[in-house]
């Protein structure tokens, strides 16, 4: 990842070792909580709870952090991208979550670029047993340096499957991402447990999820549970992640996470972020001037959607700037916000090997309030797809003080589009060109915006009947602005207006529109950069 790049980064560590250990030797059908499969070798028991967890992040708080040393640094080394997709997790050694075999979890191997060893454990009735690292879990080629591994040197992550182990829909793999596949079954953006100083100007700090715990809600069979430690230099923490994963008629998959975090400050941390993602967006309709490869859009996610505490619902598409920008959005108590992939349309795209229309959108819902703070949003300049150069996330107002502790509740929602009141239109497009009006002359060093808004709320409402385009920039000549509904198009009003400003420093631009005192619209907000 471009300006993101160290979230994979970090130490490795051991391990355990393969002593003390059983086989599992247990059909996964015969019982009623989460079982290995036969041949896997598992550690002897041990009391498990949510509060042994915390109680443990927040004893180790109280000690410095202790980077876990590279271990067989050199084999991993030889295992690069192409030797790794050799390796495959054996299907027949999936992990059963529940009786109805419902929550089959494959785990991910160790390489080059997936270094950082995790230690993952099953829990049935308030015991846990980790599941030791085995060559035989996996099908290794004859002669692959894997073969090398000693037993017991521990996973890089796991993965929920379908059912029929064709697909997966939930990943956890590296420091703290996590990512779902969304409701078109297909990975975009990541979700991550924590985030400290991003776009700040000290080094960004990645703690990772070093040890999971993995169950199934005994009563529901579609209840998939992760517990994960969290440590790093500044911070541990304890979190207990609950998905549910349900299909609709339409084959249209919702994936809710309720997430409770318990975190505990070994030092002072003033940028601290909850709920974060990392995206991608190269560039849209916003930015036809960016455009260089054939496809007419590339991005994982076009805009941040936010629902402030006071109840505005705001839109503000993304940039690809030409140069690191942050932007912060203040709040009390915010209602739920998160990075979206609107636009739908396979055409806007044209590409048919990686889907960006189908792409998740997630959407964060406080289930505690989160206070004072700011919506964060880090935008870096890319040249290619394969950068996340995208960063959103809440900072709370308050510095996070050493010895100090945080507990956060919220929902994520991987989804096609979030819930959104009728009595609202949503931004659907923004373009963005010269200035002035066709047949005439344009007009230098003016550029015209066109923002669409649609939704039932323009029912019955006419061009005549009082709606007024409000736009409010922080610097600039406005010009030509007005609104009206799209011709031949129902429920559908345009937005226009002119303009001009110089000199290399962005324009924060609000828009909206309504009729007498009511909104019709939610906000449209946008960064322009008038030399870009």
């Amino acid at each position: 990842m471009q300006g993101l790049a160290s979230a994979h980064a970090g130490t490795t560590g051991a391990g355990t070792t393969g002593e003390g250990t059983t086989g599992a030797g247990t059909s996964a059908a015969a019982t009623d909580g989460p079982t290995a499969p036969a041949g896997a070798a598992l550690s002897a028991p041990e009391p498990f709870s949510f509060d042994l967890l915390a109680a443990r992040a927040e004893q180790n708080a109280a000690t410095p952090w202790q980077p876990i040393p590279v271990v067989n640094a050199d084999i991993l080394d030889r295992i690069d991208y192409d030797a790794y997709q050799q390796i495959r997790f054996r299907p027949e050694m999936s992990l059963m979550m529940d009786p109805k075999r419902e929550l089959p979890v494959q785990l991910f191997h160790l390489g080059r670029f997936t270094r950082d060893v995790v230690r993952i454990h099953i829990v049935k009735d308030r015991q846990s047993r980790e599941i030791v690292y085995s060559s035989s879990l996996f099908d290794i080629p004859a002669g692959h340096p894997a073969r090398e591994l000693p037993d017991g040197i521990g996973f890089a992550g796991f993965r929920v499957m379908a059912p029929d182990l064709k697909t997966d829909w939930l990943a956890f793999l590296g420091a703290s991402y996590f990512r779902a596949s969304g409701p078109y079954n297909q990975y975009g953006l990541s979700a991550r447990g924590l985030a400290i100083d991003t776009g700040a100007a000290t080094p960004e700090e990645f703690p990772r999820f070093t040890e999971f715990w993995l169950e199934s809600d005994a009563a529901k069979d579609d209840v998939f549970v992760v517990h994960a430690y969290l440590d790093g230099p500044s911070v541990t923490g304890a979190y207990r992640i609950t998905a549910t994963r349900s299909v609709d008629t339409a084959g249209v998959a919702r994936i809710n996470q309720e997430i409770d975090a318990r975190l505990f400050a070994r030092r002072d941390i003033r940028r601290l972020g909850v709920a974060p993602f990392s995206s991608m967006f190269w560039y849209g309709e916003t930015s036809r001037r960016q455009i260089v490869d054939w496809r007419p859009e590339i991005h994982d996610s076009d805009g941040l959607a936010m629902w402030t505490g006071s109840g505005e619902r705001i839109w503000r598409p993304l940039n690809n700037p030409p140069r690191v920008m942050g932007n912060a959005f203040v709040d009390n108590n915010i209602r739920g916000f998160g990075l979206l992939q609107r636009d739908r349309d396979f055409v806007h795209y044209l590409d048919d090997s990686v889907f960006y229309e189908r792409r998740a959108s997630v959407w964060v819902e406080p289930l505690a309030p989160f206070g004072e703070g700011e919506v964060q949003l880090l935008e870096i300049p890319t040249d290619d797809e394969i950068h996340d150069n995208i960063a959103a996330y809440w900072c709370p107002k308050e510095v996070f003080a050493a010895g100090t502790s945080r507990h956060y509740r919220y929902r994520l929602r991987w989804l096609d589009d979030i819930p959104f009141p009728g009595s609202l239109g949503k931004a659907t497009a923004t373009w963005t060109g010269i200035g002035g009006r066709p047949g005439h002359k344009r007009p230098e060093g003016v550029r015209k915006f066109v923002v669409d808004f649609q939704g039932k709320v323009f029912q019955g409402i006419g061009r005549d009947d009082g709606v007024e385009i409000v736009v409010s920039p922080s610097r600039g000549i406005l010009s030509n602005d007005y609104c009206h509904p799209v011709v031949d198009q129902r429920e559908r009003w345009r937005a226009l207006f002119d303009l001009q400003a110089t000199g290399d420093e962005p324009v924060d631009i609000r828009m909206y529109l309504r009729r007498g005192e009511r909104a019709l619209t939610e906000t449209w907000v946008f960064q322009y950069f008038p030399e870009a």
